[in-house]
């Protein structure tokens, strides 16, 4: 299935930081339901990159002037 987390009236660091809450609790769903720490670690690092590396982004684009 698909879930569309964009809406028009939201910023784009509003949305990266929505994706990121989002990643962070499925991965806490997938470990209640099924307790295997390997991949909700892993799930929860991915997300923790996606955000850092999104941040740094950002932070570049800004101190370019973009």
């Amino acid at each position: 299935f698909r879930i569309d987390l964009w809406t028009k009236d939201m910023m784009v660091d509003e949305m990266a930081e929505f994706y990121y809450q989002n990643l962070m609790g499925l991965a806490d769903s997938f470990e209640r339901a099924t307790h295997q720490q390997e991949l909700v670690g892993d799930l929860r690092s991915f997300a923790a990159e996606f955000y850092r590396k999104f941040r740094k982004s950002l932070q570049d684009e800004q101190q370019k002037g973009l």
